[in-house]
């Protein structure tokens, strides 16, 4: 039965399907919640970094002589002070600097101190011997041969022959089928755009922040506020040369990630300021700091060509991606690659994606990284296209779109899915037939993504009085607290305020893979559900011992075991409390367990309808109207799901729009706080509509998909192509900011 996923489009539930308060709700809102920068210990040292101040330098010598002879001073840290043996030789570089700072805020040495006062004096008396040499941060100039190359250990990989010189051209991967050339000869109208768009950070509010306290010998404890604690101890371990089992790891509350906290930047230099001082040390970054040196989005540029016949059949499709990833390899080109014609079916594609290294902070992923910015170049094409042709927009894209069976873009074929599903709710949905207003346009854009599984623990145990502790691994950054204590109530059969969930430290749980790629309500879903299985199964055994019979007489059926078959009617159901009640004298302690990698994540489709409006006289676009229509498979809390959907076009309304990075010609950021890096205010944004489709994915036993990045995939396009129809030009590159949108309208005057 564990192994059997249920059919989901047959299911009825009772409480998965409802949104009921968040469990962590009240705490927020008065206070009590405790984040990465609430933490304190006795004793606790302020801990401070100190960052290069060029874009590319080799460092001659640090002398930290002076900062450790400081009064308050009680420990100093540099590359010596880490484990050069560790297996991530990048995050190792990344978190602090070797033979070179490779970036405008690049780490290179680290004070604890008795006050912010002395460790800022402390940082001021190191001094570094710099020999400041070329830098390069964008993209396409990174890739010229005569461009100055970061790292002379990288070779392109995924070319023949392999280069005999050093690049900063890190991987190219390549995607597809058929015969391109032949799918264009065969179109009759083809389009072919060059696009650009800028890096952007993920804006959460909350900085990186963390507290450790480690004993000389390596062993301790961190706090930090992460997508991922497990993996924050299997790094800190790794680059402090101790054994994993050393290290005990607890995730605070998170103010926000977004992918972006997926990473280590600080922990590892908190735990090894706190092992040479011998006392706890709590390290938070500053705003600037957090822009400068924390993971934004790759900046990419890209060449898009689609060929389709009159009759909107697409012949042959082609992208050439260009995602630039910051100092060390791992920009998202391969995924970008594989998303940007993943929504259609196509007999002739090739997409190819270059993963390339810049003077720039690594990049890390902001929802769905690599999506966003392939969907925008193929998403605006796809549109452009259809107009050509004289198709309606979402018409054309039902008639090419990824249905159940298909090869996709990228290899395998679907199973269900629910793009059409979604084009279809978008055609019917009363925005896209609303008039326009003057300098008004429509747009629509498709969306992809893969979503993920992954390795996964769980553990459910039954109260004394009958309610349940439910112990999960993976933090939650989006309510999924929620919806773990939702659909262990469903198994169950209880109420959803029977339960609470809480997030386990490294030492009290089995390992889980980060919080990330849309996958907790999918995999710690799926582990939640098999542990309150396996809780059944143990609770209907202990019936059968009050009762005197077989397990085998006994099923659980709404919150009661009740004897079956032969036993029948002989004996009152017992509820889970009365059960629980009992633990004592029929075994002792009653819980159910689930480890699992989990398989079968569906993949996940929406569609995105907005309306815009540009002021032709200054550039300035505002977002007027948009409405979200997106696949969830099931919508175990659908509050939840509406505002995921809804904070993805949120974000992508910026991106598109207003946020962007920007560097100087000596390859310091310029922008480094939120006053000149302008996210969304609420006056910013539209109210934002939603739909929630819902065709069951398989590899589920409720039919659930993942929601939480899907949502960022459409915006870029979806804004765009409502601009360009509002401005009467196409618009190529982001973000569309009012002096881009100026200059495009007077030159196509």
């Amino acid at each position: 039965m564990l192994d059997k996923p249920n059919k989901p489009e047959k299911q009825k539930f009772n409480v998965v399907g409802t949104s009921p308060l968040r469990p962590d709700g009240v705490d927020k809102v008065t206070g009590r919640a405790r984040f990465g920068a609430d933490m304190v210990a006795p004793g606790m040292l302020v801990g401070k970094i100190l960052r290069s101040p060029h874009a590319h330098a080799r460092i001659r010598s640090i002398d930290v002589s002076k900062a450790e002879a400081l009064s308050g001073v009680k420990a100093v840290v540099t590359k010596d002070d880490f484990n050069a043996d560790a297996e991530d030789q990048d995050v190792l570089y990344n978190i602090m600097a070797r033979e070179k700072a490779l970036y405008d805020g690049h780490a290179v040495a680290a004070v604890a101190a008795i006050s912010q006062s002395v460790a800022r004096r402390a940082l001021a008396l190191i001094e570094v011997d710099y020999e400041v040499l070329p830098h390069v941060t964008d993209v396409d100039e990174a890739m010229k041969p005569d461009a100055p190359v970061l790292h002379d250990h990288i070779f392109t990989e995924g070319v023949e022959p392999k280069p005999t010189k050093p690049s900063n051209i890190a991987q190219r991967y390549e995607f597809g089928h058929g015969d391109v050339e032949e799918g264009f000869s065969e179109a009759d109208v083809i389009v072919e755009r060059n696009f650009k768009t800028a890096a952007t950070h993920q804006g959460y509010i909350e900085p990186h922040a963390c507290l450790a306290n480690i004993a000389n010998d390596g062993s301790g404890e961190l706090w930090c506020c992460t997508q991922g604690h497990y993996m924050v101890r299997n790094t800190c371990a790794s680059l402090l040369g101790i054994d994993v089992s050393r290290l005990r790891v607890t995730a605070s509350e998170i103010g926000g990630g977004f992918g972006g906290k997926t990473t280590v930047f600080i922990e590892p230099v908190a735990a090894a300021l706190s092992r040479k001082a011998g006392r706890p040390v709590k390290v938070v970054m500053s705003r600037n700091e957090v822009f400068r040196a924390s993971g934004p989005t790759s900046s990419t540029s890209s060449r898009i060509k689609i060929g389709a016949k009159k009759d909107g059949t697409i012949t042959a499709a082609e992208s050439e991606l260009n995602y630039q990833g910051g100092a060390f390899a791992g920009a998202p080109a391969d995924l970008g690659a594989m998303c940007s014609f993943a929504c259609y079916v196509l007999k002739n594609v090739r997409t190819i994606g270059y993963d390339v290294v810049t003077n720039r902070p690594k990049q890390a992923a902001y929802r769905a990284p690599g999506a966003p910015m392939a969907a925008f170049s193929v998403e605006s094409v796809v549109e452009e296209l259809a107009g050509k042709i004289g198709m309606d927009p979402i018409e054309f894209r039902i008639k090419n779109a990824a249905r159940e069976g298909e090869k996709s873009s990228y290899g395998p074929k679907f199973r269900q899915v629910g793009l059409v599903e979604t084009l279809e709710e978008a055609k019917a949905h009363p925005h896209y037939s609303a008039p326009l207003g003057p300098n008004q346009g429509r747009g629509v854009s498709c969306g992809f993504w893969f979503n993920f599984g992954g390795q996964t623990s769980t553990s459910l145990s039954i109260n004394i009085d009958g309610t349940v502790a439910l112990a999960v691994g993976t933090p939650d950054i989006g309510g999924s607290r929620a919806s773990m204590c939702l659909m262990a109530a469903e198994e169950l059969g209880i109420g959803y305020e029977q339960v609470r969930a809480i997030i386990a430290d490294t030492s009290s749980l089995g390992y889980n893979d980060v919080t990330d790629g849309s996958r907790v309500t999918f995999a710690s879903g799926k582990a939640t559900i098999m542990a309150a299985r396996d809780s059944i199964g143990k609770l209907c055994e202990r019936a059968a011992k009050m009762w005197d019979i077989s397990p085998d007489a006994v099923v659980w059926e709404e919150g009661h075991a009740k004897p079956a078959g032969a036993n029948a009617g002989e004996f009152e159901p017992l509820s889970l409390a009365e059960i629980a009640a009992s633990a004592e004298s029929t075994g002792g302690p009653i819980a159910g367990h689930h480890e699992v990698n989990a398989s079968g994540a569906g993949t996940s489709f929406a569609t995105h309808i907005v309306d815009s409006e540009v002021d032709p006289e200054t550039g300035r676009v505002q977002v007027t109207r948009y409405t979200v229509i997106q696949d969830a498979g099931k919508a175990v809390h659908p509050a939840y799901v509406e505002g995921q959907f809804q904070g993805g076009a949120a974000q992508g309304i910026g991106w598109a729009i207003n946020e962007e990075y920007i560097y100087g010609e000596d390859g310091r950021l310029q922008n480094a706080g939120f006053l000149d890096y302008r996210i969304p205010v609420a006056s910013d944004l539209p109210m934002i509509d939603t739909k929630i489709v819902e065709v069951p994915n398989l590899g589920h036993p409720y039919g659930v998909r993942g929601v939480g990045e899907t949502s960022i995939v459409p915006p870029l396009a979806a804004i765009a192509n409502s601009v360009s129809a509002a401005a009467g030009v196409r618009l190529t590159e982001l973000p569309m900011s009012p002096p881009r949108v100026l200059k495009a309208i007077d030159e196509n005057k």
